[in-house]
């Protein structure tokens, strides 16, 4: 998990979409004259999260509990309780729970994770549990007035596909994230409405967005070679 080796091994193309990432943050920060720190905090640290999950190494899991942590923070202020909950409730303990799945399963040693293939029963159990998992917080957000019910709930139901496809080392945890970017997007524009300094959030899960499609189509790379040299 050494952050300057993991920073070595990224290609041009990886290290040009973190700086380009950051360097739309910290401009869209300063923009809105100052804006919240916490925010910004929060997006960085969730862009630089994604390069690495992207790359397959369990630094991202790291980072991805540090911003479930800030992020929670943030959502709460804004009563939107379900992103609160899911991302200190759920995100943050499946990545510390990843971390240890990722580490038990190394590419042939390296820092790259082995890709995992998912089969048949394990994608009913997920698709069950995600049912599940959906109908208990739509009640639980309603029951605490949670701002934005439907957004929020959908934005559950992508968190936890995403979360638990990560855990699985399955490739598609980038498309579940990249469908919670769209919500999310839409929860922070609604936000925006009445507080414009969340503009940044906004433009934080757009960038979210073009992170996770990179890490789709890198992961279904890394399969393919994986497969190869098996």
């Amino acid at each position: 998990m050494n952050i300057k080796e993991s920073f070595h091994d990224l290609t041009k193309f990886e290290r040009g979409l973190w700086v380009t990432s950051v360097a739309v943050i910290l401009l869209s920060f300063l923009a809105a004259g100052g804006g919240d720190l916490l925010s910004a905090a929060a997006s960085l640290i969730g862009v630089t999260a994604l390069i690495f999950v992207a790359k397959g190494y369990v630094l991202d899991q790291v980072l991805t509990v540090v911003f479930a942590a800030v992020y929670g923070i943030i959502s709460l202020r804004f009563r939107y309780y379900g992103e609160m909950i899911t991302y200190l409730g759920m995100t943050a303990p499946m990545a510390i729970l990843a971390v240890v799945s990722w580490v038990k399963h190394p590419y042939k040693g390296s820092r790259e994770v082995e890709v995992h293939r998912l089969k048949g029963k394990q994608i009913a159990g997920l698709l069950g549990l995600t049912v599940i998992t959906t109908v208990l917080f739509y009640f639980i957000l309603k029951a605490l007035g949670n701002a934005s019910l439907g957004v929020s709930t959908l934005s559950v139901t992508t968190s936890f596909l995403a979360s638990a496809l990560t855990f699985l080392r399955s490739p598609y945890y980038a498309l579940a994230y990249g469908a919670n970017d769209l919500v999310l997007i839409v929860l922070w524009v609604l936000a925006v409405l009445q507080d414009p300094s969340c503009f940044p959030m906004v433009l934080c899960f757009l960038l979210f967005f073009a992170n996770d499609l990179y890490g789709f189509f890198n992961w279904r790379r890394m399969q393919l070679r994986q497969q190869q040299g098996a």
